[in-house]
């Protein structure tokens, strides 16, 4: 990669204040982008309208500034850009690679408690088991006039038809893709009218990235990106991982479990100085306190 042309992102959601985790994210990609006299930009995903807030958007840009991390170009707004994802899926189902869901979770549960060995995904979920992908195109057409409650999934089977090895690059390696752990993924709901994985791999093809930094945790997720990529014809930008940063119980720091926010941190009186320090240390691979 020319170190020139290298490009960052750090795209959190608004769903809450912004915790030491996402600090070490936002930090490792300004870091990079910087080092290499490159662009490091900032992107809101703002996805889901029942959970977003205005204000946690806010708070985001003040925790940023706070840091030091001064962004490239435009804030890019995920709910802007909605006709974009809408493109996106059409041009997949065009294609005949994704298809409409009308099972609700129950009907779901109800199939799988019926198959004693139901694969999961890498989260340990089981796999959806693809009741809908048989529909007729008449049944479904049928039920979508209907305006029956439905979800569009990734025909994982026919996405990999043809497909070559997928691969991308972290650091000097070339890592192999498994997509098909994932199996038939949901890629759009009617109340989330795109998935995270839709919307995060088409913007880091809109925007340029050539640098996606992650946590650990996300590595499978990156197999289905992959996949999504060689779909729609999108580069295929680079890989660095971190290490992922948990609490006293050794679990990932989360916003729906409370973890301790920057805004409190900066409030008991921490510098950001102290903690771009800690975080260095960090990705030395020593521990983070805690406290």
């Amino acid at each position: 990669m020319n170190s020139a042309a290298v490009v960052t992102r750090f795209a959190p959601s608004p769903t809450g204040l912004l915790h030491l985790g996402h600090a070490t994210a936002a930090w490792l990609a300004w870091n990079r982008a910087r080092n290499a006299a490159g662009r490091f930009l900032l992107r809101v995903e703002d996805i889901d309208p029942e959970r977003c807030r205005p204000e946690f958007t806010a708070a985001i840009l003040e925790d940023l500034r706070w840091l030091g991390l001064e962004w490239d170009g435009p804030v890019r707004i995920q709910s802007a850009q909605l006709p974009e994802y809408r493109a996106v899926l059409d041009s997949l189902a065009t294609r005949g690679l994704i298809y409409p869901c009308f099972c609700s979770r129950a009907e779901i549960q109800r199939e799988l408690a019926a198959s004693a060995h139901a694969p999961h995904d890498p989260d340990g979920a089981p796999l959806y088991p693809g009741t809908c992908r048989h529909l007729t195109r008449r049944d479904r057409a049928a039920r979508l006039s209907a305006a029956a409650p439905n979800a569009w999934r990734l025909d994982m089977a026919r996405a990999l038809q043809g497909a070559p090895e997928l691969r991308f690059r972290e650091g000097a390696a070339y890592i192999i893709a498994t997509p098909a752990i994932f199996g038939d993924v949901i890629l759009a709901r009617r109340a989330l009218p795109a998935s995270y994985h839709l919307c995060s791999v088409h913007d880091d093809a809109a925007q340029g990235v050539t640098l996606v930094t992650r946590a650990e945790d996300l590595r499978p997720a990156t197999y289905l990106h992959r996949l999504l990529q060689h779909l729609m014809g999108w580069p295929a930008p680079d890989y660095a991982f971190f290490p992922l940063v948990t609490g006293p119980d050794g679990k990932r720091l989360s916003k729906r479990d409370n973890a301790v926010s920057l805004r409190t941190l900066r409030d008991s009186g921490m510098t950001s100085a102290h903690l771009v320090a800690r975080i260095a240390q960090h990705m030395r691979g020593q521990f983070l306190p805690h406290t």
